[in-house]
């Protein structure tokens, strides 16, 4: 029987979306939700994910496996670049240091504030005509 490659999973968060993570030791591919990353971000989402890699000089180094559900494009590549900067972490502590100096490792707390009665969105107020 095959020996099982080493892995390091983690997740991340933003806004509403999440991102489960995969590193495995590759050639450098990443895969979205089953598709490569080029057919899932636009182009300029593609720094954004790959940034902790290239902080730390390991873009060649892990494939990228991740499963992203909930909120919209930005949310979601920065959830990813969340994650993977947390399994990088797992993979060599020493990592943490300049991850964390680039803000990787923060979870961004801002959220979509809630509607309120009586206003048209969270602070918007409906339109005021005096006649």
């Amino acid at each position: 029987m095959a020996a099982a490659k080493e892995q390091f999973i983690a997740t991340g968060r933003r806004k509403t979306s999440v991102a489960r993570v995969i590193l495995r030791p590759g050639k450098g591919n990443f895969t979205v939700n089953g598709l490569p990353i080029e057919k899932f971000f636009p182009d300029q989402k593609l720094p954004v994910v790959k940034s902790p890699l290239e902080i730390v000089s390991a873009l060649g180094k892990y494939d990228v496996f991740a499963n992203l559900t909930g909120g919209g494009v930005t949310g979601q590549a920065e959830a990813m670049r969340h994650g993977i900067a947390r399994a990088l972490t797992k993979i060599d502590s020493e990592l943490r240091a300049p991850l964390k100096a680039a803000g990787f490792l923060t979870r961004d707390p801002r959220m979509v504030e809630r509607k309120k009665y009586g206003r048209k969105k969270a602070r918007r107020r409906f339109q005021f005509s005096k006649r």
